[in-house]
């Protein structure tokens, strides 16, 4: 692709991946950042720009010259924040980088949403035509986005695509370190009888997922699932994780409902001090809901196809944490 090429909250796990992804394929890359800080972990792949979604008046200068935006910045769940920072960055945001884009004569913007709008799957597997079915302010957040992303597509004012990705990991993934961590010290435990589904996605497919949706530009105003290659229960995940830790697979299982009381108890008695409850409703999801998605619109329409399979990704994840020291005891 000639050019050059925004990414949007490029100093996050996916961002970073990304900028590194498409540097990689002699693709020329702004990345865009909040912090100072932030910026020399990305300098030697990108010409790096301090710039903010919330801040309308410093989006003009990231756009000057761009061929086409990623647009990754978000605000994910976190503990501390108050519920109008999921407005502020995950809509209003989103609002604020398409008027920017637009205004500075971008002709593309590819926007990051989530597998989350859809929350559980009923009947698996979900392709894009499910209903919205938000289980959290974030993932209200979320669909409120991916809404004003739509209407400017459909507007002809720009073009572009919607990626929605399933459950992100890979290596470098700090969010997904817990459930390696604990399987590997031998704490993991199951909610319940471990048969929810899960779907992941490795974030250097979802990279290519993005470039793909990018260079298609014959595609507008489309949502694509974006997903490894099969979906599974959480206790084949958890098998495979620890066949390759060589540890016994976990057998633990506490019942459903009272884990699910007891966390509904400490989140509220933690809210009023601003910390991040040791377990918490969202937490203990991750063991009910159905993830599994229809990943066929995005092979047939983007060509995307996943690199390698389950087995190998975790591999990869494993050596990157054993490499880094993250799953031995602390």
């Amino acid at each position: 692709m000639q050019g050059l090429y925004l990414v949007t909250g490029a100093a996050g796990f996916v961002g970073e991946h990304l900028v590194r992804h498409l540097h990689s394929k002699g693709i020329a890359v702004r990345a865009m950042v909040r912090k100072a800080s932030q910026a020399a972990a990305l300098e030697p792949y990108a010409e790096v720009i301090i710039a903010d979604i919330t801040q309308p008046e410093t989006l003009p200068a990231a756009m000057q010259g761009i061929s086409g935006v990623y647009h990754v910045a978000a605000l994910f769940r976190q503990a501390n924040v108050p519920d109008k920072a999921f407005h502020d960055v995950n809509v209003a945001g989103v609002q604020n980088v398409f008027e920017a884009a637009i205004a500075a004569g971008v002709p593309r913007i590819v926007h990051c949403s989530t597998n989350g709008v859809h929350s559980h799957v009923a009947n698996p597997p979900g392709d894009e035509t499910m209903p919205f079915n938000p289980g959290d302010l974030y993932q209200e957040s979320k669909i409120a986005g991916e809404n004003i992303a739509m209407s400017f597509f459909k507007s002809g004012q720009i073009s572009g695509a919607v990626l929605r990705p399933a459950m992100i990991y890979g290596p470098g993934d700090t969010r997904t370190l817990k459930l390696f961590r604990m399987i590997a010290q031998k704490k993991f435990f199951y909610v319940g009888k471990g048969l929810a589904l899960t779907h992941w996605i490795d974030v250097r497919d979802l990279a290519e997922a993005f470039v793909l949706a990018m260079q298609a530009t014959q595609i507008n105003a489309e949502a694509y699932l974006i997903g490894g290659d099969r979906y599974m229960t959480l206790k084949d995940t958890v098998q495979e994780i620890s066949r390759q830790l060589n540890v016994p697979e976990p057998g633990l299982h506490l019942p459903t409902g009272p884990v699910m009381a007891l966390a509904h108890v400490t989140e509220t008695l933690c809210k009023p001090f601003g910390i991040e409850p040791p377990l918490f409703p969202r937490r203990v999801s991750f063991f009910l809901k159905n993830r599994a998605f229809d990943i066929s619109k995005a092979r047939a329409q983007l060509g995307f196809k996943p690199k390698q399979d389950f087995s190998g990704e975790v591999a990869d994840i494993i050596k990157d944490y054993s490499e880094r020291g993250y799953l031995t005891p602390s």
